[in-house]
């Protein structure tokens, strides 16, 4: 059995909310002799809850085969000096000999973005053992945060972040991308074509959901993240102009999540007035199937920025899908899986009044072409992103990544 170390800060297993893709795709890594340790950070995201009990430095826990070791990291709250120093101290404990002790010796290491330290901790992992290293890009940093307007293209940090993403690609054996044009940015940067894989995210289809059911009202779902990127004022903004609307009672927007936005969501719901939108807390990925079981459509927002021209991986657009329900895409991205699923509408982001008029289309349309996109769309997840089908992709990389390396 072959032994992969991914570094991923803010991995979870699916008794947590959060990022499961490495789970799954360890769990199915198994099936073609690897065996997967992922080496994650004891905080959360954006709950900051410390999984570690005082005087516990690192722990690992095992499940269905894929064992986490959970790294100790600072409480932290919000996006500010608190996150980067989190950051930090999980690269540098990443990095102590006394940490990986215990674990089997890699045969790779993958280092995953979102930030791009844990990809570093990865590179100087994999060149302590001398084995290949692959360099897991799931966002463009800096490029998100300097088209979301956080940094400035010309700050120190930026400049920082840009030498170190070439550092990361001119180092790695492979390159493993999450979204479907990422090519078009890396390959400008000097790196070889071939040394680039596309390896979505994806999901577990299990047992199909129950067909919908004629009820009495139109539940419309959001579920995950509610950070900056989400665009989810948009949503809210929305549903004001759905309650002026004549025959609109019966529409309900669920919000089912957290992170930092969802405060100033609330209150701009308050502000409005709106009784037709519901706030939920976040829920376990592996309670996400019943819950979505209960939509009658989900709706799948994002900022209009220029860095989704080079596409878009979201988890929940994929859980979306596999729950057999029509979805209202509000996005301007490089691909469009709800379009090429034939599972939903399409409306321009950043308008609130255009949105609303989608949302009273798919309320007012019939359930059986609301059932007929739901299946559709849950076709389409099953055929392109099962993580079965993901993880054996993953795997003939590693092993390519080997016998180049030999």
């Amino acid at each position: 059995m072959k032994t992969v170390w991914m570094l991923n800060h803010y991995a979870q297993e699916p008794s947590h909310p959060g990022g499961t893709r490495h789970y799954s795709l360890g769990r199915h890594l198994l099936s073609s002799g690897w065996r997967t340790f992922i080496i994650a950070a004891s905080t959360g995201l954006h709950t900051s809850q410390q999984r570690l009990a005082p005087g516990e430095t690192t722990r690992i826990d095992t499940f269905d085969g894929v064992s986490f070791l959970r790294v100790r990291t600072p409480e932290y709250k919000g996006n500010g000096g608190g996150r980067l120093i989190n950051m930090l101290v999980y690269c540098w404990r990443a990095l102590l000999p006394s940490t990986t002790h215990g674990l089997p010796r890699p045969d790779v290491v993958i280092g995953s973005s979102v930030h791009p330290f844990a990809a570093v901790a990865g590179r100087l992992l994999a060149r302590r053992f001398r084995v290949p290293f692959i360099f897991e890009v799931r966002d463009l940093w800096p490029q998100t945060l300097v088209d979301m307007g956080r940094l400035s293209p010309n700050s120190f940090s930026v400049r920082l972040m840009r030498w170190m993403e070439r550092w990361l690609y001119r180092r790695a054996d492979r390159i493993v991308v999450l979204l479907p044009l990422a090519a078009d940015y890396i390959v400008p940067l000097g790196i070889p074509m071939e040394r680039i894989v596309y390896v979505p995210n994806g999901v577990e289809p299990g047992s199909p959901p129950p067909d919908a059911t004629p009820r009495e009202t139109f539940d419309l779902m959001y579920f995950g993240a509610h950070g900056q990127a989400n665009g989810l004022d948009n949503i809210v903004r929305a549903m004001k102009f759905v309650s002026d609307k004549d025959g609109s009672r019966h529409i309900r927007l669920r919000m089912i999540g957290d992170g930092p936005m969802k405060a100033s969501l609330v209150a701009t719901a308050r502000e409005l007035g709106l009784q037709n939108v519901v706030f939920e807390p976040p829920v376990p990925k592996s309670a996400i199937p019943d819950i979505a079981a209960t939509a009658d459509a989900f709706i799948f927002n994002l900022m209009d920025v220029p860095v989704f021209r080079y596409g878009i991986s979201s988890n929940k657009l994929f859980d979306f899908l596999a729950a057999s329900r029509p979805i209202i895409f509000c996005c301007t991205s490089g691909n469009n899986p709800v379009a090429d699923a034939s599972a939903g509408i399409t409306v321009a982001p950043n308008d609130p009044e255009a949105l609303s008029r989608a949302i009273m289309t798919m309320a007012a349309t019939p359930i059986e072409e609301r059932s007929r996109m739901g299946r559709s769309g849950r076709s389409y997840v099953e055929a392109n992103h099962s993580f079965g089908s993901l993880a054996r992709r993953l795997s003939a990389v590693l092993d390519e990544a080997i016998r180049s390396s030999r």
